[in-house]
């Protein structure tokens, strides 16, 4: 019976494990802001969510958040409440378009550096509840290389960073890149040019970024992909509808789409290191940082 019951335990740790090593991290980062990161954070999620995976989006633009403004959605709780014991993570969990789910960001990361031992292991202890829940969780940082956003970039599987053809938006982007390979840290980028009038000039951007990378830092930056500049992303934005639901025959949503379909086919997203997968890989990393 003792047999067993072991064994029953034990398939069902392996079923546990099998299913948390299919949610992968990913954050989404710029090096400056007003490039449109926070609104591809979105429509990205909606459309990998229309191909059928599970999506959770996690907003951690500390101060700036606006997951739920792009969506004329009212959060009425976020990680504040977590932080402070008065929600579980279940509870601070909303709905957008199409069902999304999403965690509203706010004042609550700033408390993230201030936590106790037993306040870290808590906040770790609720997260890791999100293991094999969703497919992905996608982290939309604020702008620039904070404290708070490192931390992000480096437990996440993979970092999408975000940049337009403007000299200062690529100058900032490899700034950041540039930054966090000089802390010797191992951090998977893949970059996004948004607002191109066409494929070739984001291709140009993207090179520029590339090759720089490759020649002072030695380091590889596979492109994800490209979003055209297109008037129905602003009209969307004052509906406060995503473009990809109010516009979805636009030039930007057949690019997201194409990007999502790029993104899923595996050109560019290496698989996550051994023993790194999950949330539960993603927290060993940031409670590292943390503590």
């Amino acid at each position: 019976m003792n047999d067993q019951a072991q064994s029953l335990r034990n398939l069902i740790a392996h079923q546990q494990e099998s299913r948390t090593s299919n949610t992968r991290i990913i954050t989404v980062t710029s090096g400056k802001g007003g490039v449109g990161k926070s609104n591809f954070t979105l429509n990205f999620a909606l459309t990998l969510q229309a191909q059928g995976y599970k999506v959770l989006v996690f907003d951690a633009d500390i101060g700036l958040a606006n997951i739920d403004v792009l969506m004329g959605v009212s959060s009425k709780y976020s990680l504040y409440h977590l932080l402070k014991r008065e929600k579980t993570i279940w509870e601070i969990i909303h709905k957008g378009y199409n069902d999304l789910e999403f965690i509203a960001g706010g004042s609550g990361f700033n408390d993230l550096i201030r936590l106790s031992e037993e306040e870290v292991d808590y906040f770790a202890d609720q997260v890791n509840q999100l293991n094999g829940y969703v497919d992905y969780i996608i982290f939309d940082t604020g702008a620039g290389l904070s404290k708070e956003t490192l931390k992000f970039i480096v437990s996440a599987n993979e970092t999408i960073v975000v940049t337009t053809p403007e000299p200062t938006s690529i100058t900032d982007a490899y700034a950041i890149i540039k930054m966090v390979h000089s802390m010797g840290l191992d951090v998977k980028f893949k970059l996004v040019v948004n607002r191109v009038t066409e494929a070739r000039e984001g291709k140009i951007t993207a090179d520029k970024i590339s090759m720089v990378a490759h020649k002072f830092l030695n380091l590889d930056i596979p492109t994800l992909g490209f979003v055209e500049d297109d008037s129905s992303v602003s009209k969307a934005v004052k509906r406060q509808v995503p473009f990809t639901i109010a516009y979805p025959n636009s030039s930007a949503s057949r690019s997201i789409h194409h990007l999502v379909e790029r993104f899923l086919a595996g050109e560019t997203t290496p698989e996550p290191s051994p023993g790194a997968a999950g949330v539960k890989g993603f927290l060993s990393k940031m409670m590292k940082l943390l503590k």
